[in-house]
């Protein structure tokens, strides 16, 4: 082997071991988190064709491992990590929390869950903060009218559509979650 050769097969694996370890810190670091207090762009009827169909087609997440659900959020968060907010907004031009929600049942797990926050809280089945698994909402209270919604991955973290960052990652634990948190709920 020629030094130029040697050389280009060690940029090759530095830049493996680059896209790895980047793999590794950003799964180490997910949470999905959607669903803000907002008024969709979907018309009135089709959030209630939504909500029907959600309620016949529960079972996608029922027969796949945590490890598998982790990994279809992570996929959809690297997808859509740093899209900005957009109060209503569905596309990656701008989404809010609970479109975020909304999209990535839709993609990743072919379920049509409701389109708003307050649509998310009423159905669904409560669970307790200790019990969460991959893939569970959590709902928070950030003011006097609004509330919140993020999907869990595991860990403590939940990734969500920020009003002020846009989609990304938090970790339950953090002051500002922690004191807002209301309550979980699991769709499947």
């Amino acid at each position: 082997m020629s030094m130029n050769e040697i050389q280009i097969m060690q940029i090759l694996l530095r830049e493996k071991l680059l896209l790895i370890k980047r793999a590794v810190f950003s799964a180490s670091t997910l949470v999905l988190v959607a669903g803000c207090t907002t008024n969709p762009r979907t018309p009135a009827n089709k959030s209630d064709q939504n909500l029907r169909h959600h309620q016949s087609a529960q079972q996608p997440l029922l027969n796949t491992t945590s490890d598998k659900v982790r990994k279809k959020l992570l996929s959809q968060y690297s997808q859509w990590k740093g899209v900005p907010y957009q109060s209503g907004g569905m596309s990656k031009k701008g989404i809010d929390c609970s479109g975020f929600v909304y999209l990535t049942y839709q993609k990743q797990f072919d379920m049509q869950l409701p389109r708003t926050t307050k649509q998310l809280m009423k159905h669904g089945k409560r669970i307790s903060k200790n019990k969460l698994k991959e893939g569970d909402l959590v709902f928070f209270k950030t003011g006097r009218n609004k509330r919140h919604v993020g999907i869990y991955m595991g860990n403590s973290r939940f990734m969500h559509a920020s009003t002020s960052q846009g989609v990304i990652m938090s970790h339950l634990n953090n002051q500002y979650w922690h004191s807002s948190y209301w309550f979980s709920s699991r769709y499947y």
